[in-house]
């Protein structure tokens, strides 16, 4: 990628246009772009509408650009960080079931999740849903057999048309003013009796930790955690799941 682009599920470890080796960057490598659109929102200048589509300016040229599947998910660098990064996702779910990959760019962690599952003896029927038109096209392209299961909206306002055993959200793709809203609409309308909201994988500082506290402020319990070592000690990378409503 020739630019610094944010991750879609918040790892921290996308390539980057410069060095930056603060524990801004490490968590968000375009932090300082991220933080300009979030400046304009709260100033006015822009809405919410505008806030997505200037996150979207910044992540759509360098995911369609990018050589490999998981640089087109946001993955600058090589597969085992890929690996790293991900695959201690599964650890959130609890048995066979569906699960919704919500920014599931061009569909690369479904796939892989749908692997590691059965690697680990679990069968997963997985799904994505995308914000960005291209990115949704670009993921149908890449995997015809699950076109039909991937659809393109925003998850503050999307409907699904089934519920779902296991979700994965990242908190960042909704401006932070909304972030408690995310969480709310997903776990009444997408989440099944009984399965998981997952937040993450996020890259925070080891301590406090901050998300989990944002969520109890927002008066929601986080039910089970998981992290996986970053290679920068300073900081984590960090999953956690909130429980579905009860059957």
């Amino acid at each position: 990628m020739s630019r610094s682009v944010p991750e879609r599920d918040g790892s921290g470890d996308g390539e980057t246009a410069g060095p930056d080796d603060s524990v801004a960057g490490l968590k968000e490598r375009a932090w300082r772009e991220v933080a300009a659109i979030d400046a304009a929102l709260a100033a006015g200048e822009i809405d919410e509408a505008g806030w997505h589509a200037a996150v979207a300016e910044l992540v759509r040229p360098a995911y369609l650009a990018a050589g490999t599947p998981w640089g087109q998910s946001g993955m600058g660098r090589g597969a085992a960080d890929w690996v790293a990064a991900r695959r201690f996702v599964l650890e959130a779910v609890a048995g066979d079931g569906s699960f919704l990959d919500i920014g599931c760019a061009n569909g690369y962690l479904m796939e892989c999740l749908e692997r590691w599952g059965a690697e680990d003896g679990l069968r997963l029927e997985v799904y994505g849903l995308e914000i960005i038109a291209e990115l949704a096209a670009l993921a149908r392209r890449r995997l015809p057999r699950l076109a039909d299961r991937i659809w393109e909206g925003n998850a503050l306002t999307w409907v699904p048309p089934r519920r779902f055993d296991v979700v994965r959200v990242g908190l960042e793709y909704v401006p932070e003013r909304r972030r408690a809203d995310l969480v709310r609409h997903l776990l009444g309308a997408a989440v099944a009796p009984g399965g998981r909201l997952v937040i993450g994988p996020y890259t925070e500082e080891t301590w406090p930790a901050a998300t989990e506290d944002a969520l109890a402020e927002w008066g929601f319990t986080v039910a089970g955690r998981a992290s996986a070592g970053h290679r920068d000690p300073r900081v984590v990378r960090r999953i956690v799941w909130v429980a579905g409503p009860v059957g």
